[in-house]
């Protein structure tokens, strides 16, 4: 078969955590770097193509190029371990602490952030010959968008605030899936498939995903944006991170580990039980919802 059904799915998923979790200090530290380079190249293809373009929805079609070629190379997002490390922790699979799980986050969250600002320095030196003219159209779009999306929420104060944690959250409820579909998949196409269609929908509706903006607001820094660190770190990526955060465990990870994975009590069949029931309840247990 070319597809996991959820019941068997959710322990790859489980099994998943506790691997990235228990990787070492420099494994961890390479792939969340790599991951975050990756990820936030094909966001600077995906702006510079709704940009020349003009085709906003394009650009979004083609930004899971990053994503779907970082997953498919083994590297690592701080999003889509925001929901593989708890269920691994949930299950109380051996190793997986609270702190090793924050722990986890923690490096993640470093190599991700200097992958994805080496990117926003190599991007801004392309669109300014090396700092030595203005930014072209590109570098201006950058530019605006780190304006947008932290002083255009500041000027709604707490509704603001509100608006960009629940982006933040049906972000990571998107991507999240993504990460979840590579597992679904077993040859690429299907995989491939499986990660875009959620990652090119958050694109195109303007979540916040807290990687990518880890490009696009040093970035906008770097080409002369109208925001400081501050707006940046208080009106997007401090919520963004937190939202994120909510919305892949409440929305991906936690439904399908309570309605598919089952606690290991609840998983243990009975050894009295009759083959015959034995089997008819794994198949209700297998069968797509």
């Amino acid at each position: 078969m070319s597809y996991l059904k959820p019941a068997e799915l959710v322990p790859t998923i489980i099994d998943a955590g506790a691997n990235k979790v228990l990787l070492s200090t420099r494994d961890t530290l390479l792939r969340s770097i790599m991951g975050g380079a990756i990820l936030t190249i094909g966001a600077a293809f995906a702006v510079t193509v709704s940009v020349t373009t003009g085709n906003a929805l394009l650009g979004a079609i083609l930004f899971p190029v990053g994503f779907i070629t970082l997953y498919l190379l083994g590297y690592d997002l701080l999003t889509g371990l925001f929901v593989l490390g708890p269920l691994a922790w949930l299950d109380k699979r051996p190793g997986i602490t609270v702190r090793a799980v924050l722990r986890n986050w923690g490096l993640v969250f470093l190599g991700n952030f200097i992958g994805a600002f080496t990117v926003a320095v190599f991007v801004a030196i392309v669109v300014t010959y090396g700092f030595s003219t203005a930014p072209n159209e590109v570098g201006e779009a950058i530019g605006h968008i780190g304006e947008g999306r932290t002083v255009g929420y500041a000027e709604h104060g707490a509704a603001g605030m509100l608006t960009l944690f629940v982006r933040g959250m049906l972000c990571n409820w998107m991507v999240s899936m993504g990460v979840i579909g590579a597992m679904v998949a077993k040859d690429v196409p299907g995989k491939a498939l499986a990660m875009w269609m959620p990652v090119m929908l958050f694109f195109f509706m303007g979540f916040e995903h807290s990687i990518v903006n880890m490009f696009l607001f040093p970035s906008g820094l770097l080409l002369g944006g109208q925001f400081t660190i501050m707006d940046y770190l208080v009106w997007n990526e401090i919520p963004t991170v937190i939202g994120n955060l909510v919305g892949g465990l409440l929305l991906t990870g936690l439904p399908l580990y309570f309605t598919h994975g089952r606690p290991a009590a609840r998983r243990a069949t009975p050894q009295a039980a009759p083959a015959t029931t034995a089997a008819a309840e794994h198949e209700l247990v297998s069968e797509p919802a």
